[in-house]
């Protein structure tokens, strides 16, 4: 048996081979990387989705919190900040802090240098869920890539920084 057989084979694989039969003029080299990308993406996003879900939350509540826990204490921001860190109208916002609102993981008051705004700001029980839900999906995260030896990790952490900022470069 070939080393080219031996290999291991994913579903991408037999896509680019679907491709290269109807298609043997197409260089399907970078569907081969972002179908995995996309592939993973999806599966690792349900993996989390199962963990958030877990304690009582989803992906996008998990993130509204934790860009608060980021933020330092005292674990404030404004609407707005939020909606601009985590790329939301302010009607997907307001939505997703009266949900928190109402579970006792957040409160708004009103943003004491600007009398027209609001803070919104994580309660203790927020910070405490935070905390179990980043470890949980750290957890996760971890436990897939343990697929890898901490070499190709390394490898493949600079690989993706750069193929990123190469693609968020390109959009400007």
């Amino acid at each position: 048996m070939s080393a080219q057989r031996a290999r291991r084979e994913d579903p991408v694989d037999a896509i680019i081979e679907q491709w290269s039969e109807v298609r043997p003029d197409l260089d399907t080299s970078a569907m081969a990387v972002f179908g995995r990308i996309h592939r993973l993406s999806r599966a690792m996003g349900d993996r989390m989705e199962k963990a958030y879900g877990a304690l009582g939350i989803g992906r996008g509540e998990f993130d509204v919190l934790a860009t608060l826990r980021r933020s330092g204490e005292p674990y404030t921001l404004s609407p707005r900040q939020l909606s601009a860190t985590l790329m939301l109208t302010t009607g997907g916002m307001t939505g997703r802090l009266d949900k928190l609102e109402r579970a006792g993981l957040l409160r708004r008051s009103p943003d004491p240098h600007d009398r027209r705004g609001l803070q919104v700001t994580l309660t203790e029980e927020g910070l405490t869920l935070v905390d179990r839900a980043v470890g949980a999906g750290l957890a996760v995260q971890t436990e897939a890539l343990s697929a890898l030896d901490a070499e190709q990790a390394g490898q493949l952490v600079g690989l993706l920084r750069e193929l990123l900022l190469s693609t968020e470069t390109a959009e400007k």
